[in-house]
């Protein structure tokens, strides 16, 4: 099963250090451990654009979705047995990253 590993940065964490090494290190054991599916930081919320192409004509607006202290700072997808074991990834990838985290299973087809 696939687990969203979301990494919520807000603005008093923002500039805190994030523990780069460990947590390069972290990410080449799951890779190793054959966790890891994919791995990203994203960019600050105000490089953001959304789009609306729900009606008749897209609609593009520079900026976050939502006004908000907290926002998704980056993500991990694991590939992992169980919840348990997809916790326990995101317990260790929270200490190393320094940030909360949110872990979500990727929906049945």
């Amino acid at each position: 099963m696939q687990y969203l590993i979301s990494v919520i940065d807000d603005e008093s964490t923002a500039d805190a250090a994030d523990g780069s090494g460990d947590v390069g290190a972290f990410n080449e054991r799951l890779r190793a451990d054959g966790y890891l599916v994919f791995v990203a930081g994203l960019d600050s919320p105000a490089t953001a654009a959304v789009v609306d192409n729900r009606g008749d004509a897209a609609i593009f607006t520079d900026g976050p979705y939502l006004e908000s202290k907290e926002y998704l700072g980056g993500l991990w997808i694991v590939e992992a047995p169980d919840l348990d074991v997809a916790l326990k990834l995101a317990a260790e990838a929270s200490r190393v990253c320094n940030r909360k985290l949110e872990v979500r299973p990727f929906a049945d087809e």
